[in-house]
């Protein structure tokens, strides 16, 4: 008679946790994985390693920033901004989206436009306010990562109003970053101390922190589709305001961030127009619709 076979003990509700934890790195995967728990395809590593790189230039800006050397690092931030708007971009191309991919740009943008660009402007001005300013610094990051913990929560919701309609909600992480260093902008090339006032940079500073946890649409690049007439004209454009960033970066980072905030309202009014034309065949049905929903 053979013996008993020794079977492994499992733990207590092993049976309903999956064989594989995580999400796929591609979705053309087999779901097999390495011995290490390793998952990221080989093409997943190029937008990867570029996330890793604005993280790296983003973090390398405080230590500038130390060094009072405001210039370099905040170009520093400014550059994570562009590298994190090619990573996305290269990962579409490349079909390599991945949850990880989205779960380290999150943290990497938490980090570089968030942790940065607080620490530094505290560094320039708001120390001269500790209490308030400090406040004004932990603001503005906490709410850097909130924005970015609602977006993990809702990247696979269904239901996303100003997503479908070509929009954002509320400021992005990396025009938030861009945004907040205005101050800085116009102290440098005018060399009035207003600018630099501890008092004035905690205010601007929550500011933007509010609009970027707002529930406000925003412009995205999806929403700006230049008709067919004029996109020669976009293109010279572009070229002009890439020569201007050259030239004269900080006057021209100053114009953008003035151009970004006065198309706050524009997109409003343009997202208003969409809802309503969404809500238009509803009207009749309008009083057999419950509170919560229309409120939705």
């Amino acid at each position: 008679m053979k013996p008993p076979r020794k079977t492994a003990r499992r733990l207590p509700g092993a049976r309903f946790l999956p064989a594989r934890l995580g999400p796929k790195a591609a979705e053309d995967e087999d779901g097999r994985t390495s011995g290490d728990g390793g998952g990221l395809s080989l093409r997943a590593m190029l937008p990867n390693a570029i996330t890793a790189a604005a993280l790296c230039s983003g973090l390398t800006g405080i230590r500038f920033a130390i060094e009072a050397q405001w210039s370099f690092a905040i170009a520093l931030v400014v550059l994570a901004g562009v590298l994190d708007g090619i990573d996305g971009r290269v990962a579409r191309l490349l079909n390599a989206q991945s949850r990880f991919g989205a779960e380290l740009d999150s943290l990497a943008d938490s980090l570089s436009f968030g942790v940065a660009p607080a620490l530094i402007l505290y560094m320039w001005s708001l120390q001269d306010w500790p209490r308030f300013g400090w406040f004004a610094a932990l603001a503005f990051a906490i709410c850097c990562a909130l924005r970015l913990a609602r977006f993990n929560a809702q990247i696979d919701t269904d239901n996303q109003p100003h997503k479908s309609a070509g929009f954002l909600t509320g400021v992005p992480a990396p025009a938030g970053a861009g945004l907040a260093f205005t101050p800085f902008y116009l102290w440098t090339e005018t060399g009035i101390e207003f600018f630099r006032d501890p008092v004035v940079t905690a205010f601007w500073l929550v500011a933007i922190a509010v609009l970027m946890i707002s529930n406000m649409a925003t412009l995205s690049w999806a929403s700006i589709r230049p008709r067919r007439s004029i996109r020669l004209g976009v293109i010279g454009f572009i070229g002009l305001a890439f020569a201007a960033l050259l030239m004269e970066p900080w006057w021209s980072l100053t114009a953008i961030s003035v151009t970004y905030l006065a198309l706050v309202p524009y997109a409003l009014i343009k997202y208003g127009r969409i809802k309503r034309r969404r809500l238009a065949p509803d009207a009749p049905k309008a009083d057999a619709t419950p509170p919560t929903a229309a409120s939705a």
